[in-house]
């Protein structure tokens, strides 16, 4: 594509579009926000104030305008597949927000998209770069708590979902939302497979048809197992990671700050409470041990700079599809388990 900056488009300019996406785009000067497509004509005007770039209504109109190389989905999940497919067949590169899709069916229609076009795809799983993650990542590296056998990792707040991520048709499950990113997580993490998944689910906003609450239990054939919840109604929380290994466990509170200084315009500003950092209680050459663990530094700069570098210099993207398709599958083993009220076995291969 040579040394011109890459040309992106956004359809979608709410949290995601707006909060997430063009703020980070301004952090890779070799990826140039051109365009965004929003139904809403006030986030249109809201896009041209903030970044002077064309706007338009739909992706139809931006695809037969031209002008961008790239486009990013920072739109409702049930539409996804649809428009990746339609944004890869018009021969331009994709990145789609997490959740992928909804459905395998649809994730291997995004794949086969991108080959048959031969354009770069990827999903936007930026908390691969959350600090607890990566910190979570050299600890069992490190092996400081020997074979990993319990994980528990969940988010606990209060608040129904709003907009479209209150529809159980557009976004899913909630754990279509946060929980895509633990489920990424997990799979970075776990070796094996996926041999049983048991999810449990709760409906306490009487407005809403997505759930309260909702817990998974995901055991691989290693033994393992690996809990993710995710509660809306919780007004006091629980550690954000549990760990338990054959020798040593880890504790981990709070979330990765990035997310509250990019809102507040300053990614960089992001520091995390040292009351926050992991604690271990673990033995070392057969003396019982504790201790904390300063969090690595977190840095969600890094998706679009390694989408730079897979467009102009030919780079493996961090977060391929085919990692990506395989948390569709474990969602979709999830519902099929909320449906059935038990266990479920999940597609092979997973």
């Amino acid at each position: 594509m040579g040394e011109a900056a890459v040309r992106v488009g956004i359809v979608g300019y709410g949290f995601a579009g707006r909060g997430f996406h063009a703020y980070l785009l301004t952090h890779e000067p070799r990826l140039k926000l051109a365009a965004v497509a929003s139904r809403n004509e006030e986030r249109q005007r809201r896009a041209e104030a903030d970044y002077g770039v064309r706007t338009f209504e739909t992706l139809d109109q931006m695809l037969e305008a031209g002008g961008v190389d790239l486009v990013i989905l920072a739109t409702p999940h049930d539409v996804h597949a649809t428009q990746a497919v339609q944004v890869m067949d018009a021969g331009k590169h994709c990145v789609c927000d997490k959740v992928m899709c909804l459905t395998g069916a649809e994730a291997d229609a995004m794949i086969a998209a991108r080959d048959r076009n031969g354009v770069f795809f990827s999903i936007f799983h930026n908390r691969r770069w959350d600090g607890d993650y990566l910190t979570i990542r050299k600890a069992l590296d490190a092996d400081l708590l020997g074979a990993a056998r319990f994980f528990e990792i969940g988010i606990w707040r209060y608040g129904p979902p709003r907009s479209w991520r209150g529809q159980k048709s557009a976004v899913g499950t909630i754990m279509h939302d946060w929980g895509a990113h633990f489920v990424d997580q997990m799979f970075q993490i776990v070796p094996g497979r996926v041999v049983s998944v048991t999810a449990r689910a709760q409906h306490h906003w009487p407005h809403l048809d997505v759930e309260s609450y909702l817990g998974v239990d995901v055991t691989f054939d290693t033994g393992v197992l690996y809990r993710i919840e995710l509660s809306n109604q919780a007004r006091l929380g629980k550690p954000h990671w549990y760990i338990v290994g054959e020798r040593g466990t880890l504790v981990k509170e709070g979330v990765d700050p990035q997310e509250a200084q990019m809102l507040r315009g300053d990614i960089t500003a992001a520091r995390e409470d040292p009351a926050e950092y992991a604690r271990v209680a673990t033995e070392v050459g057969g003396l019982a041990a504790e201790m904390r663990l300063q969090t690595l530094r977190g840095d969600w700069t890094a998706y679009y700079r390694n989408v730079a570098d897979a467009l102009l210099d030919g780079a493996e993207p961090a977060v391929k599809a085919e990692e990506a398709r395989r948390g569709v599958l474990l969602l979709e083993t999830v519902q099929e388990s909320i449906r059935t009220g038990g266990s479920v076995a999940p597609p092979g291969g997973l």
